[in-house]
């Protein structure tokens, strides 16, 4: 059963969905863009009689704060540290981390400043090499190095219905989708504000690849347990991305999935079979 909570955070209203028995192995589940823990919502009862499960959603996403961005810096490294306060607060390590997209780099962040926290990493189509980054990302670095009014304004696109809908379409067989994630995607991109916090994470992207280095030496040095588990027809982090953690870390297993980016929409079943049977929880 899962129960649904908010916790104060440095002043802000955190929302986090529950599952398990506190007792089990903490896991903490990460999303990306533009959902929100609501992605979760299938993968949750498969995991609940193996592990604590706590699915938080991020300042400026979901059910949480979003604090204009004059009173917010919408950030990387300041969702990251929000991030690390929440685990401080619920006494949540050690803990599994299950990352996904913009989850990635907040979880990595983690890991790699509080290594001993981490006992096993899920990365699904969360990417930390180059190899993984997928053609739209050429588009991007040209904004990134030569930013103007209009290009951050033609991002807007990154979250207009059809580009969502598409995100969780692509490369998924017919009929296999559920309209409920997309749809409800689609209408926390009308709530005040969004726009413009969003175009500040696109922007502010580019510091998670500069980061990659420093998070692929934490893998080399530590090497946990990790499962690259990958919607392989993702346009967005293409599977060599999965492909590359074996590189640095030697504990690595990688499962490509007939998935798009979204992979939980298809395939929650497999994915929670996957983690029970690699960290034999």
């Amino acid at each position: 059963m899962i129960s649904y909570h908010t916790t104060q955070i440095q002043g802000l209203s955190i929302f986090y969905r529950e599952a398990g028995q506190p007792d089990r192995p903490t896991l903490l589940l990460f999303h990306g863009f533009p959902s929100a823990s609501h992605m979760f919502r299938d993968l949750m009862p498969q995991l609940e009689d193996h592990f604590h499960l706590i699915a938080p959603d991020y300042p400026g996403f979901g059910q949480s704060a979003s604090p204009d961005r004059s009173q917010f810096a919408y950030t990387f490294d300041h969702l990251a540290e929000i991030m690390t306060a929440f685990m401080e607060k619920l006494d949540l390590t050690p803990a599994y981390l299950y990352v996904f997209d913009y989850g990635a780099p907040i979880g990595f962040r983690i890991a790699t400043q509080h290594p001993d926290w981490i006992q096993g990493i899920i990365s699904q189509n969360g990417n930390v090499y180059q190899e993984g980054l997928g053609p739209k990302w050429a588009d991007r670095q040209d904004f990134w190095t030569q930013p103007t009014a209009e290009k951050r304004a033609s991002y807007r696109t990154a979250f207009a219905p059809a580009t969502i809908k598409g995100q969780y379409l692509t490369g998924t067989r017919p009929d296999t989708v559920s309209p409920d994630g997309y749809t409800l995607d689609i209408a926390y991109t009308q709530t005040p504000g969004y726009a413009e916090r969003q175009l500040d994470l696109i922007f502010d992207y580019q510091n998670n690849i500069k980061l990659y280095p420093k998070f692929q030496a934490y893998l080399r040095a530590h090497q946990p347990q990790l499962l690259a588990v990958w919607g392989k027809n993702d346009p967005s982090f293409i599977y060599p991305g999965a492909e590359a953690f074996k590189r640095d870390d030697p504990n690595t297993e990688v499962d490509l999935l007939d998935a798009g980016h979204f992979a939980l929409e298809t395939h929650a079943r497999t994915i929670a079979q996957l983690i029970i049977q690699y960290f034999n929880v």
